[in-house]
């Protein structure tokens, strides 16, 4: 006990760290955790600069540190009986992908928390990356579209030779980036046939108010979702409007009202979606809601091949940061990566292209977005955890679950301990089976 390892992250463009070194630093001087971490060259902080705050470089399997912190999956022949192993296991969906590794987990006699399940009295999230997905997301997005309308022929094109966030290495570079757009949308104005131009942003939350403060940075109104038809063209600004879920499903009988907590609990038996109702405002549309199957999809197959075929559309551009493959936006049928960040949904045929060439909209589909923005996105990821790594430091993972001392918040983010899932995710057995 009161030893933490830090897993090295293999997967492509993945150099984030669950603490920084500065906060290795406060926890080794604070509380007297000894720290390990696995040596990589795969990483947003030097190995060195970890040894220099009293860290051990050292392969972690054997170890016998009890405690591993990373950030995305982790290979399955890397988990060990009786040590505990926090990450996004991307599981709780019951996700194809990962059952293989959940079974393992169980296998080893392992222990798996994730952070994802990490949430307050209120059901919030409290260890997440949201925001910098929704930073990383809009810029990435804004660059698609430059293409896109480069590749149209469309002048003027503000948006032409936008750098990817993964080439701006940096939030005050995107920050940059956005306010040089600024300028050139004020001086040069936006293409006349895509005014008025809107961005609709689906969602309210970490992700959405991420991609809203790059947004912010550009000359716009925010208007609502009753105001689309009235707009007027301009220019010189962009229109921005954030869609509720209110403004995203409606009750399916027409005496019933709007409730959101009823809209959680029924879905889909209750509520059927109308986003589509406002998409032929839209230039472009920000994706940053949680979805599952029990709810309505945001914009559909059927719908989006029949808004192809009017000739007044707008819609260019789909930034599905929240990337559900066949989730709400059901043509996502495939994440991307920050070097080639978009395809091309060919609706006559069904499939996808990577690119921005091709009879369809474009979607920008990044999976990691986080891992654009390393350094600024683990040292925020890691502000949010620090609170709980001395419990997890102290706790005796080789105990009963009754008698785990943990911080509830921590206790119920346990998916499987000890090589057993736990009451409040059973029903992942379904799709073990």
């Amino acid at each position: 006990m009161n030893r933490i390892g830090l897993r090295k992250e293999e997967k492509a463009f993945e150099t984030r760290v669950a603490l920084i070194p500065d906060q290795v630093k406060s926890l080794v001087e604070k509380h007297g955790i000894e720290f390990v971490i696995e040596p990589s060259s795969q990483r947003a902080f030097e190995e060195k600069e970890f040894e220099e705050v009293g860290a051990t470089a050292t392969p972690l399997k054997g170890s016998g540190v009890p405690v591993v912190l990373g950030i995305k999956e982790m290979p399955i022949d890397f988990f060990e009986k009786d040590v505990a192993y926090i990450f996004f296991s991307h599981t709780i969906k019951g996700q194809k992908y990962n059952m293989p590794m959940l079974q393992h987990i169980m296998n080893t006699g392992s222990t798996l928390i994730d952070y994802e399940r990490v949430v307050d009295d209120k059901g919030r999230r409290m260890i997440f990356f949201g925001n910098w997905a929704g930073m990383a997301g809009i810029s990435d997005t804004f660059h698609v579209l430059g293409e896109r309308l480069e590749m149209e022929g469309i002048k003027p094109n503000p948006f032409a030779g936008m750098r990817t966030t993964l080439e701006l290495k940096g939030l005050e570079a995107v920050k940059e980036e956005f306010k040089s757009l600024g300028k050139r949308i004020h001086e040069q104005g936006l293409p006349e046939e895509l005014t008025p131009f809107v961005v609709g942003f689906a969602g309210y939350g970490n992700v959405s108010r991420g991609a809203q403060l790059i947004f912010d940075l550009l000359p716009h109104e925010t208007v609502q979702p009753e105001d689309l038809r009235h707009l007027e063209p301009k220019r010189n600004l962009l229109y921005k409007c954030v869609f509720k879920e209110e403004d995203m499903v409606e009750p399916r009988e027409s005496t019933k009202k709007f409730e959101l907590q009823d809209y959680y609990k029924l879905g889909n038996a209750d509520y059927r979606g109308v986003f589509h109702n406002y998409v032929q405002y839209l230039t472009i549309i920000m994706n940053c809601i949680y979805w599952t199957n029990k709810y309505p999809r945001l914009i559909t197959k059927d719908f989006i091949r029949e808004h192809w075929k009017e000739k007044s559309r707008k819609l260019r551009v789909i930034g599905d940061i929240s990337c559900d493959i066949g989730g709400a936006i059901e043509f996502t049928l495939d994440c991307t990566t920050p070097a080639k960040p978009a395809f091309v949904y060919l609706i006559k045929e069904d499939r996808i292209e990577l690119g921005v060439k091709g009879d369809g909209p474009v979607i920008m589909a990044v999976d990691n977005l986080p891992c654009e923005l390393p350094r600024e996105a683990s040292t925020s990821f890691g502000e949010t955890l620090l609170e709980f790594i001395p419990a997890l430091a102290k706790a005796d993972f080789k105990a009963s679950f009754e008698d785990l001392d943990l911080p509830r918040e921590i206790k119920d983010a346990i998916i499987v301990y000890r090589g057993k899932l736990t009451k409040n995710f059973e029903y992942l057995n379904q799709y073990l089976n």
